[in-house]
């Protein structure tokens, strides 16, 4: 029986979950709260602490039964909270260890279109910190057995979370900035691309995983407005708008994020190329 070890079981992750579990696959996840651990239980599958402040006896064991890996918890100044803790328990009998990571890596540059082959020039410390894992795990590729690939996504949406979510609650506001686009992907085209990757053991590899249209967030949040037949979000002046520095820090990176390697290395078609194909499936999903 495949077994699915989730570092870190969070949205992304419980949807690739989901599937494989459809298929038979035993599915583990780590989690940093009881009720984390109430949750993953409701949800069928098993749960083991791991806060990644210390080694966990219960990761130890699930690691040497694991067959493929996916790594979703964040890492810190520190590094990767796993391989700080259990780089040594890795079993060499691992098919698969895919690490998500973010399109940050890349950092600003100008609204140019970027591709795997560009090099890094992260600017946050949140993107430098991914890049440094990346990094770790490749390096830890090179000197085992280990097929490690790197998944850089996008901004994740999907059914309740994201632009349409927050426009249906009445959280939205659309920070207008000249020029400004932003790269999207809908969670379940992540899910697809993970499962086309291990389908197809090229080795190690970068992915990115952008839906085809990098756009406007103005834009973005008036369409979903009129899927729900609601009056568009106000719209804010970046350069006066009151914005925490984190979400200030996102305006400051344009870039257009290519996904031509998915589509030709692993055959993909994506289920939701634009945030408009998105928007409507998750829309009907509220109306049903």
């Amino acid at each position: 029986m495949s077994t699915l070890l989730c570092i870190g079981l969070g949205y992304t992750a419980r949807v690739f979950a989901a599937r494989v579990a459809a298929q038979g696959w035993r599915v583990i996840g780590t989690t940093q709260t009881p009720s984390g651990a109430a949750s993953i239980a409701a949800l069928g599958y098993e749960a083991i602490a791991f806060d990644g402040t210390a080694a966990s006896d219960e990761l130890r064991t699930a690691l040497t039964s694991a067959t493929h890996l996916l790594v979703s918890a964040p890492p810190d100044a520190s590094g990767d909270p796993l391989l700080r803790h259990h780089a040594g328990d890795l079993p060499s009998a691992l098919s698969w260890v895919g690490y998500l990571s973010t399109v940050g890596v890349y950092g600003d540059h100008g609204g140019a279109w970027v591709a795997e082959t560009t090099t890094p020039k992260p600017t946050s410390n949140r993107s430098r910190w991914r890049l440094a894992a990346e990094r770790s795990w490749f390096d830890l590729a090179q000197h085992t057995d280990l097929r490690v690939e790197i998944f850089r996504l996008a901004g994740i949406y999907g059914p309740g979370r994201g632009p349409l979510e927050a426009v249906r609650k009445g959280t939205a506001r659309a920070i207008v900035k000249p020029g400004q686009v932003f790269n999207r992907i809908h969670v379940e085209d992540i899910a697809n691309v993970l499962a086309a990757a291990i389908a197809r053991p090229f080795g190690h590899a970068i992915y990115n995983v952008s839906d085809d249209e990098p756009a406007p967030p103005q834009d973005v949040l008036a369409y979903a407005a009129t899927l729900l037949g609601l009056p568009p979000p106000p719209s804010v002046d970046f350069a006066t708008a009151d914005l925490t520095p984190m979400a200030r820090s996102f305006y400051s990176e344009c870039k257009r994020v290519s996904n031509a390697r998915v589509k030709e290395a692993l055959g993909l078609a994506l289920a939701y190329p634009t945030y408009r194909d998105g928007f409507a499936r998750d829309a009907a999903l509220i109306g049903s």
